[in-house]
């Protein structure tokens, strides 16, 4: 594909400038020579280079992707263990299921 043409839109605008100095950022820590690149064209480069760049930015990507999902759920967890806990106070009842002297009744 010549300069200056793209196949592909952005979702966020936004994020091009992020995703560019991540590029960028990863390309130093790989040591890959970035001298070749003539403005945002990386056309010149080698495509074992370019995969490695693109290859270490999807797996940081994946990595912040699980690492939020996992903190949502913590997140969710604790409200619904809140919830429950404000629920069974404002009540004043117990939860069968959770009384100690009947456990051994149950099991």
């Amino acid at each position: 594909m010549a300069a200056g043409q793209k196949s592909n839109t952005l979702v966020y605008a936004q994020a091009k400038k992020a995703l560019d100095q991540m590029k960028y950022e990863i390309s130093k820590e790989l040591n890959i020579d970035t001298s070749p690149i003539q403005g945002d064209y990386w056309g010149y480069m080698t495509a074992r280079d370019c995969g490695a760049v693109g290859g270490h930015m999807v797996k940081r990507m994946i990595e912040a992707a699980e690492r939020t999902l996992s903190q949502q759920a913590v997140a969710n967890v604790q409200a619904g263990f809140r919830a429950g806990l404000a629920n069974q106070n404002n009540q004043n009842t117990t939860n069968p299921n959770l009384n100690l002297n009947t456990l051994d009744q149950h099991y």
